[in-house]
């Protein structure tokens, strides 16, 4: 489980394909690792993964053709920025909401200006999960907690404060970027169990 406060941007230093997966080697300078055992779960652009070799300043992952098919870590290059987060710990501070790194479906920004200091995002989702995007609750890009700020069919709009925009992937969206978005679990937990009680 995550939290879905990003703690340090990364970048991809090299791409190995490995019988139609992929290994990717994340250089996490910013990252500490040093309480990171092997086998431990990073998220990586909101993307669990598991941390399978330890390198000078940075470590390696497996990524398989599930994953690869459902998110954007296929569209990632050597040199691409991602968003990092290490998994929760018992004494870790909950400051965003509760994020399992399973992505739902992959988005698009839409739209994106600046409102004062802050900035505005409209994010297209997959229809199939609109449903669960609702104004003022909580949704999961590239990783990062985020309050929705309204809702118009699949279409959801964000307010981005300096500070996220400055310390995440955000300074680097533009129109049309694809992005893995995670929806609220209460949200899913709820509609399982309506369906469940009118079976």
């Amino acid at each position: 489980m995550f939290t879905g406060l990003i703690q340090a941007k990364g970048s991809i230093k090299k791409i190995e394909d490995v019988g139609g997966d992929k290994r990717l080697l994340i250089n996490s300078a910013e990252l500490p690792l040093e309480n990171v055992e092997l086998g431990a779960s990073i998220a990586i652009n909101g993307v669990c993964l598991t941390a399978v070799e330890f390198v000078e300043k940075g470590f390696w992952v497996d990524v398989s053709i599930e994953t690869l098919t459902h998110t954007t870590l296929g569209d990632l290059q050597e040199g691409s920025a991602v968003n990092l987060e290490k998994s929760l710990t018992p004494s870790s501070f909950l400051g965003g909401h509760l994020v399992s790194g399973h992505v739902d479906g992959v988005g698009e920004i839409v739209e994106r200006y600046e409102d004062g200091r802050s900035w505005r995002f409209s994010i297209r989702s997959p229809e199939p999960f609109a449903k669960y995007i609702a104004q003022k609750g909580s949704i999961c890009v590239d990783g990062t907690s985020l309050t929705v700020n309204a809702v118009s069919g699949a279409v959801f709009e964000l307010n981005i404060i300096p500070h996220t925009f400055d310390e995440t992937l955000f300074g680097d969206y533009q129109v049309g970027s694809r992005v893995n978005l995670e929806v609220d679990v209460i949200a899913r937990y709820l509609e399982r169990m309506s369906a469940y009680q009118s079976e």
